[in-house]
């Protein structure tokens, strides 16, 4: 009689485990990605200095990551080793300088240099449409993940912190105080993103599976994407 009952006891254990992934979700491994401090710690003001010093990074093939500028002033890429920092400069301007003298208030990254490639659909145009489809098409993957895109964009609309100095945000919305968009048109691009249906508030904003930075290929043009409409022929990149 007491096997049974302790194998009853075990399945209902399992059964009502809050943190058991739903029928058909994915379960969340963080193996493969490293976050040094936290979105929300940052927005409200509990972190604005650096972390993280990226140039004590020793390995750096295959090395991806995306976070916001120390003191949230600018956007910061690494993409296969190589960072960027993109300012506001002046009302309309931006300055795009590769370093990795960065210290973001928080970063996600990790090292990948094995991909698979698909070709984003021609019905996927919209950044809300291409995190249903990103989802869907690695529902049965182990999450969180990194991933790329690559190719021609319609257009797009992009943001860079520009927190004015002496200013220590209480809140999300005064975190974007000084904050500026930009519009960007039929360019080819390079797209960083990370997903995540557990990380909101770590890496990923409060009503986001995905956190992405867009480079232009001239690597003149760097910010957080806040919207797309896809040009034909996006390639998407996953981990291998």
């Amino acid at each position: 009689m007491k096997l049974p009952v302790l194998v009853l006891l075990v399945l209902l254990l399992l059964t009502c485990d809050p943190n058991r992934p739903a029928p058909g979700q994915a379960i969340a491994s963080d193996t493969s990605l490293t976050v040094v401090g936290s979105m929300e710690a940052t927005m409200r003001g509990d972190k604005l200095s650096g972390s993280i010093d990226l140039d004590t990074l020793q390995n750096r093939q295959g090395l991806y990551g995306l976070g916001p500028g120390e003191y949230l002033r600018g956007e910061v890429l690494v993409f296969d080793g190589r960072g960027y920092l993109s300012r506001v400069d002046g009302p309309d301007g931006m300055t795009v300088a590769e370093t990795m003298q960065l210290r973001p208030p928080f970063f996600v990254y990790t090292h990948q240099r094995s991909w698979n490639e698909y070709t984003v659909p021609t019905d996927v145009r919209t950044l809300a449409q291409f995190v249903d489809y990103l989802d869907q098409l690695t529902i049965g993957d182990p999450r969180p993940f990194v991933y790329r895109l690559a190719g021609p964009l319609e257009r797009a609309e992009i943001h860079l912190q520009n927190l004015p100095e002496g200013i220590v945000p209480e809140s999300p919305a005064e975190a974007h105080r000084g904050q500026q968009t930009f519009t960007l048109t039929d360019r080819q691009v390079d797209i960083l993103g990370f997903f995540s249906t557990s990380h909101q508030g770590i890496f990923t904003p409060l009503d986001s599976y995905v956190h992405m930075h867009l480079i232009t290929r001239e690597r003149d043009r760097m910010g957080h994407l806040d919207g797309v409409v896809f040009g034909e022929g996006m390639k998407l990149f996953l981990p291998e």
